[in-house]
């Protein structure tokens, strides 16, 4: 987690203030048993700090960064944006090239999303050589990548509110 060391005065953990924050959480469910325990992490990290998780589901995870830029501009335009976004999937490396197709384009569009237009972002797009590596990363008693995705957004919100980039709600 991100702390500030510099201020005496200031909150241990820059975390403390994210409740009421919006995180859009998109996830691709190609594998279903993979998608739930990633969405449980996510869910249960941005549950614990008062966050509220708008989910929406796409097909695979190349449609992951599309869905994220359509959504972020619905919610401004509607008059409620997103504070930050979480994605969530998982590429698994068959016999063909597929595989680095969709794991290295799905990255670079969300990193370039996150960098251009300032979103706090935590990928958690598992990119694995077998299921089981999958189950054990996506899995919230294991690995809890999912968690660790909605924790990285959060800690890049707060990041951005304690910058006074972004005020806080």
């Amino acid at each position: 987690m991100v702390s500030q060391r510099r201020d005496a005065d200031a909150p241990t953990s820059i975390l403390e203030s994210l409740a009421g924050t919006r995180v859009l959480v998109v996830e691709a469910r190609y594998y279903d048993d993979i998608a739930d325990e990633l969405l449980a992490g996510a869910r249960a990290a941005i549950e614990a700090v008062g966050a509220e998780a708008r989910i929406f589901t796409v097909p695979g995870a190349l449609e992951i960064p599309a869905a994220i830029a359509i959504l972020m501009e619905a919610g401004r335009k509607a008059g409620g944006p997103y504070d930050a976004a979480v994605a969530l999937g998982c590429v698994i490396r068959g016999e063909t090239g597929h595989y680095d197709i969709v794991a290295g384009e799905s990255a670079r569009a969300l990193m370039d999303l996150s960098v251009s237009e300032h979103l706090p972002l935590g990928n958690g797009i598992l990119t694995v050589e077998t299921m089981e590596q999958a189950l054990a990363r996506a899995r919230v008693s294991e690995m809890n990548k999912g968690g660790g995705a909605a924790e990285a957004a959060l800690s890049l919100l707060a990041i951005k509110r304690a910058a006074n980039l972004e005020p806080s709600r």
